[in-house]
C-alpha cells in the first residue's frame, strides 16, 4: 500500500472515530510534515513549530478531509500555509548579530571634526553682512527669514506695508547674495 493511499485510510477511520488509526495518521504525519517545512525554507526550530501547528491545524480540520480524494495534497497545503505563518513570525522578530568589527567600521553620525567651528565662521560672516543692510531691508531679513514671521506680522510690528517689506527683502537677499559671493571669492568664508 501506498504512504498517501495508507494516510488516507488511517484518515478515513480516524473521522469514523478510531484512536489507533488517528495515533498511526498523526505519528506517520510527522517526518511528512517536517520535508515539507524544509521545502518551504523552515529551518531548526521552525520546523519543529512548523510540524506542531500543522498537526493542530489537522486535528481542527479533519473533519474537512473528503476520503475520496488524496490525502498529500489536501495535508502539503495545511503545511505550507503554517511555514509561510512561521517564516513570518520569524521575520518580524529582529534577530541579534554578533559582529564585533561592526562598531569599529560603522561611523559617527556626530559632526565632523571643526565642523561646529565652520558653523560658527558661516554665522559669523551671515550676521555681519545682515548688520551691513540698510535698517529697512535688515528689519525685513530679521523678522521674515530668521524668526519665520508672516507678512501680516511684520507689517503690524515694522509698521510697513506688505509690499514694502516685499521690496525690502527681495533687495536685501539680492545684496547679501552678492555680498557673500564676493566673500568667497577673496577667501573670507
Amino acid at each position: 500500500m501506498l504512504l498517501d493511499e495508507r494516510l488516507s485510510a488511517d484518515m478515513a477511520a480516524a473521522q469514523a472515530g478510531d484512536e489507533a488509526a488517528y495515533r498511526r495518521l498523526l505519528r506517520a504525519c510527522v517526518p511528512v510534515i517536517a520535508g515539507m517545512a524544509r521545502a518551504q525554507g523552515a529551518r531548526g526550530d521552525a520546523v519543529d513549530d512548523v510540524v506542531q501547528d500543522t498537526l493542530l491545524t489537522l486535528h481542527r480540520a479533519r473533519a474537512t478531509y473528503d476520503p475520496a480524494r488524496p490525502f498529500l495534497p489536501w495535508l502539503r497545503a495545511i503545511t505550507q500555509r503554517r511555514a509561510i505563518d512561521a517564516l513570518r513570525r520569524k521575520g518580524r522578530r529582529p534577530q541579534e548579530v554578533h559582529d564585533p568589527l561592526a562598531y569599529e567600521a560603522h561611523g559617527d553620525a556626530g559632526p565632523l571634526p571643526g565642523e561646529a567651528l565652520e558653523a560658527r565662521e558661516r554665522d559669523g560672516t551671515l550676521a555681519a553682512a545682515v548688520a551691513a543692510l540698510p535698517p529697512g531691508q535688515r528689519e525685513a531679513v530679521e523678522h521674515l527669514a530668521f524668526r519665520e514671521r508672516s507678512l501680516d506680522e511684520t507689517a503690524t510690528i515694522t509698521g510697513r506695508s506688505k509690499g514694502a517689506l516685499k521690496v525690502n527683502l527681495h533687495r536685501a537677499l539680492k545684496a547679501l547674495r552678492a555680498n557673500l559671493s564676493r566673500g568667497k571669492e577673496n577667501g573670507d568664508v
